[in-house]
């Protein structure tokens, strides 16, 4: 195989990552929509199409075999496939999480918790996502750093929130059943939005030690 050849499989490797990219974004937006407005036909959507991105998954994981087996890529591409590799991975679990939030919007009460924003917590998440995947797309090391301090604000937003929810149980009757299934939803609904800020974070944490071979934000 041609350099040329080698270089155009490497570039579609990563437009595909990209287009990935593009539809668990488009799907957690979905997902907030739908837990916000209580639209469970919208939720229903994002979870029947989880299938997509599990398909999609495992079409990008065999070419990031493929290459990994066939070409041998050493030093920068080498990192890049890794790289690669491990983006997709939190891409596919960032879709499950969406798929969780629809699962949410069929049982839960948003009228309980009007002081807590999830649209806004979430909007952040997705912004985190979409600034770490321009990183991967660009090769912009700098950025990754400031993904890193994004999830400081989202990591006090979710605190901030799970502290309302906690409050509230204690303050009412714990005999209450409703309340109960309530926070546990709502607690579950803010530690799925951590985590995918979480998420966001390691596509970052790859895409700067693909580009400088720097490990600083792995963890």
């Amino acid at each position: 195989m041609s350099r040329q050849e080698y270089q155009q499989q490497l570039d579609t490797l990563r437009e595909d990552v990209l287009e990935m990219s593009d539809i668990v974004c488009s799907r957690l937006r979905k997902a907030l929509e739908a837990l916000e407005t209580k639209d469970e036909a919208l939720a229903e959507e994002v979870i029947t199409g989880d299938h997509e991105i599990n398909e999609l998954y495992l079409e990008l994981e065999g070419d990031c075999i493929d290459l990994l087996a066939l070409q041998q890529p050493v030093a920068g591409d080498l990192r890049f496939v890794a790289a690669s590799f491990k983006i997709i991975t939190d891409l596919e679990r960032i879709a499950d999480l969406a798929t969780n939030l629809g699962e949410y919007t069929k049982r839960a009460d948003r009228d309980r918790y009007p002081d807590i924003d999830i649209r806004h917590i979430g909007t952040e998440t997705v912004e985190m996502l979409e600034a770490a995947m321009a990183a991967y797309a660009s090769d912009d090391a700098d950025a990754t750093y400031d993904i890193a301090a994004m999830d400081e604000r989202v990591d006090h937003l979710c605190e901030q929130a799970s502290e309302v929810v906690v409050r509230d149980l204690l303050e009412t009757d714990i005999g209450d059943d409703s309340l109960l299934e309530d926070v546990e939803r709502m607690l579950l609904t803010i530690r799925d939005l951590e985590r995918i800020g979480d998420h966001a974070v390691n596509v970052a944490a790859r895409t700067l030690y693909m580009v400088e071979n720097d490990d600083e934000l792995i963890y």
